[in-house]
Formats: structure tokens, C-alpha cells, sequence
């Protein structure tokens, strides 16, 4: 019973921990409220900034991508139990954005601004938006389970998690990544895009686009043809809206 209750309370403290790095992530990547920011006035010669910023965002991808991966998965869960798997890597993704977030380098430099009252709004807009379609895939993969709640519940009540399923969640229906559809929204809509703020989206999308093989070459390995038809059938990042209802593979946890 104490071993269970302290698998309740780690997952839950991991997850109040994510959910806080994702409200400063708001403000950080916007650009308002949060002490630092993505913007800002550089204290650095360029190439240290960009060593630095480089370093972070290299640093998280390893780690986010390295440890999704289901080889690594499986010696992980050699050295901590399994319900504890999914909430430990939602702890130390939090910890390097956390990270990200404290040594970040501004750099200075404006690429390019949006002009007038319209069009900042639009922008913005975006960026809202873009936040909106993450946080409801999420719900569509599987909130709980994507940060490490199920895992600790099913230890708590003795239950065994529930293999991957086949199911249809809407977005699904039109695009393979709706995650990182949101994601790519966040990173790129930027009313003023600074050189810092560039450097960021660029490295962040960059990751996505290789990021992306790892987790489907995963997807195929768990559903088989299932996915590849689905692959076949459905765009990548761009959606396309046709109607058409589809039953799709969608791992419990898949995460990059």
C-alpha cells in the first residue's frame, strides 16, 4: 500500500510540475508575463548566444526523442518500475525545458514584424490557436496516459494498462501529427519574429521533421499494415479535410 501511494503522489507531483513548465512556456515563447523570455536584449557576443541556445534545444531533443524510443524503454524499465516510466520522462522533459527556460541567450536582431493592429491580431491569434490544438490532441491520444497519470493509477488500483487501440479521434482523421501541427502553430507564429525567436522555431522545427520517421518507423513496428495504409491515406503535417471517417492507430503514450 505505501509503495502504491507514493506511485500516486510521484505521478501527480511530475505532472503539477509539467503543467507549470506549460503555463511559463506560454509566456516564455510569447513573448510576455514570464521573467525570461525567448526575446530580449542579448548579454553575449552572437556565436556564445547561439552556442548556448543550441547546446539547450539539442540537449532537450536527445533526451525527449532518446527516451520515447521503445528500446530505450525497455532497459529503462529494467532499472525503474513500469509505472513510474512515463512519469519520470514527463520529469525530465519538464527539467531541461526548465533549463531551456533559465540559461536561454537573447540575441537581438528583428527578421521580420507584423505591420498594423490586423495583422498582430491575426499572428497572435494563431499562436492561441496553436496552443488550443495541442493541448486537445493530447486529449485525443490520451491525456492521462501521455503524462504518466494512467500508469500510476493502474498501479494504485491493480489494474493492467490496456494495450495500444485502434480508434478514431477527429483531427486524426485529416493530418498523422495534429501534436505537431499545434506545435509548429506555436513556434512560427510570432508577431515579431527576432533572430533569437528564428533560431528557435527553426532548431524546434527542424527536430519535428526528424523526429517524425523515428515515431512512425515505431507506430509500424506495434500496428503493422494498419499504419502504413493509414501513412498511405493520410498527409503528415498538412491537413486535409475530406470528410472521410478512418479507423487509425493511436499509441497509448506515443510521444517524441
Amino acid at each position: 500500500m505505501l509503495t502504491r501511494c507514493f506511485a500516486l503522489l510521484y505521478g501527480a507531483a511530475c505532472y503539477l510540475i509539467f503543467l507549470a513548465v506549460l503555463v511559463y512556456a506560454i509566456g516564455f515563447i510569447g513573448g510576455f508575463v514570464t521573467p525570461t523570455l525567448l526575446d530580449g536584449v542579448p548579454s553575449r557576443p552572437l556565436w556564445q548566444a547561439l552556442l548556448v541556445d543550441l547546446g539547450l534545444l539539442t540537449a532537450f531533443a536527445l533526451q525527449h526523442s532518446g527516451m520515447a524510443r521503445p528500446g530505450f524503454k525497455r532497459w529503462w524499465t529494467r532499472l525503474v518500475p513500469e509505472w513510474a516510466e512515463r512519469s519520470t520522462y514527463v520529469l525530465l522533459s519538464s527539467l531541461a525545458m526548465i533549463a531551456l527556460f533559465a540559461y536561454w541567450e537573447p540575441i537581438g536582431g528583428v527578421a521580420w514584424s507584423a505591420n498594423g493592429k490586423f495583422m498582430y491580431a491575426v499572428v497572435a491569434s494563431l499562436y492561441a490557436v496553436g496552443w488550443m490544438v495541442l493541448l486537445y490532441t493530447t486529449f485525443l491520444i490520451d491525456h492521462f496516459e501521455l503524462f504518466g497519470l494512467a500508469q500510476v493509477w493502474d498501479h494504485w488500483t491493480c489494474q493492467t494498462a490496456r494495450p495500444p487501440q485502434f480508434h478514431t479521434p477527429s483531427l486524426y482523421r485529416h493530418v498523422r501529427h495534429p501534436l505537431y501541427v499545434g506545435w509548429l502553430m506555436i513556434f512560427w507564429a510570432a508577431p515579431t519574429m527576432t533572430v533569437a525567436h528564428l533560431v528557435f522555431a527553426l532548431a524546434t522545427t527542424a527536430y519535428i521533421l526528424l523526429a517524425i520517421p523515428l515515431e512512425e518507423r515505431d507506430l509500424i513496428a506495434t500496428f503493422g499494415e494498419r499504419y502504413v495504409q493509414y501513412r498511405r491515406t493520410t498527409p503528415k503535417l498538412i491537413p486535409r479535410f475530406s470528410g472521410k471517417s478512418r479507423s487509425i492507430p493511436v499509441a497509448r503514450g506515443q510521444s517524441t
